[in-house]
């Protein structure tokens, strides 16, 4: 599986802050990721090792392609620069080239490792249609019988955008269908302020729902044949608003990692490493990773399994996905059995989720009362 970054912050942050110099960075993520438990093959020769000069083969690696978008002046227009390759992040000269000298206040970062779609550019994420730009972790329960459902439901228009054979690119265009029908045209300038998070919430969550629904036309009989239960992190942007999601198809089974942090300040301590300040309740940044950039642990919030994660003007917001496989209970346990086979835990080796994960959300907010008083409407059903 791969593994994706977000950042919105009040100021610009040189790339290289989060995609490079912390210990924990996605690039280091690419060929040392500390959430993928399985057994991996052996890294590829060129690949960093261990001091011993021999290959660690312990930890799998996502050295299929990466990507990195990022907005601009908008004197140059409200398009985000995208800059992809299939070179394996670690040993791109031109990532560490670009990233030392291009700085923004709203970053996608993504590091890939195949499931589905050939190693070819333009299978990288994040991809990009107008201002609005898109990652996923994870795969589409039922791909090879859902494929051809999702791509007959689509416009033209945007049938004809997907230039890839990734499962996550034709959900992005189920996600671009799904804002037009909303009366929203995606491939215009939405001017300041986006097209407005609760629109892109909405058709996320259409999204996620037209997924399902084309999973269950899968005949009974081809059933059998595949795995039907998706995993589906997905993240958007307009330039303004973000929307992220944390989801599994499946009422007993965890879904991937996926973990945010805020505060006033991204510090640099040391070499390698790096802290989340906090100097006050505002929230001037918000990460959202699939893992943590740093091992302080309090510093990172896990997101609540089946819910959306918005940041809009620097507030984060939590609701939950409400539908066949959503559970209301703050101590429902779930299995992390499936995440972990397709190289995605679902949280900190030696991590409480199930206990801690709302409370930590609570603790992380930009207003702490506020979000206790959502977080317990969110527990009981109510939002």
């Amino acid at each position: 599986m791969c593994r994706f970054l977000v950042y919105k912050g009040k100021s610009e942050i040189l790339l290289s802050k989060l995609i490079l110099e912390p210990a924990h960075s996605i690039l280091t993520q690419s060929y040392d990721s500390r959430l993928r438990l399985v057994t991996p093959p052996p890294l590829p020769l060129s690949s960093p090792t261990t001091n011993n000069n021999t290959q660690d083969t312990r930890r799998p690696h996502n050295g299929d392609g990466f990507g990195v978008g990022y907005y601009t002046s908008p004197a140059l227009g409200p398009e985000p620069c995208i800059f992809t390759s299939v070179i394996p992040a670690w040993n791109c000269i031109n990532l560490k080239r670009l990233a030392s000298k291009t700085s923004s206040a709203l970053i996608f970062a993504h590091v890939r490792a195949t499931t589905e779609g050939a190693l070819a550019d333009t299978n990288c994420h994040p991809f990009q249609h107008g201002c609005l730009m898109w990652m996923h972790n994870g795969g589409i329960g039922g791909w090879k019988y859902v494929k051809r459902q999702l791509a007959d439901s689509l416009a033209d228009g945007w049938f004809m955008l997907v230039q890839g054979g990734t499962d996550s690119e034709w959900a992005f265009a189920l996600f671009l269908d799904q804002l037009a029908g909303y009366g929203v045209e995606p491939s215009e300038d939405p001017g300041e302020g986006g097209f407005g998070h609760e629109v892109l919430r909405k058709a996320m969550l259409g999204t996620v729902r037209r997924i399902n629904e084309f999973i269950r036309l899968i005949p009974a009989e081809k059933v059998g044949e595949v795995d039907t239960r998706s995993l589906l992190n997905f993240a958007v942007t307009d330039g303004s608003s973000v929307v992220c999601t944390r989801y599994v198809g499946s009422k007993t089974d965890e879904a991937a990692s996926l973990y945010f942090s805020s505060g006033t300040s991204w510090k640099q301590e040391g070499e390698g490493v790096f802290k989340m300040e906090r100097r006050d309740k505002g929230a001037d940044i918000v990460l959202v990773a699939s893992e943590p950039l740093t091992f302080e642990r309090d510093n990172w919030v896990t997101v609540p399994t089946n819910s959306t994660l918005t940041i809009h003007k620097q507030t984060v917001m939590i609701h939950p996905i409400v539908d066949e496989f959503y559970n209301p209970s703050p101590h429902y346990s779930r299995n992390s059995q499936f995440a972990q086979d397709r190289g995605l835990a679902s949280s900190v080796p030696g991590e409480d989720e199930a206990k801690g994960s709302a409370a930590a959300a609570v603790a992380q907010s930009a207003d702490m009362d506020l979000v206790r008083e959502k977080l317990t409407e969110m527990q009981r059903g109510n939002v």
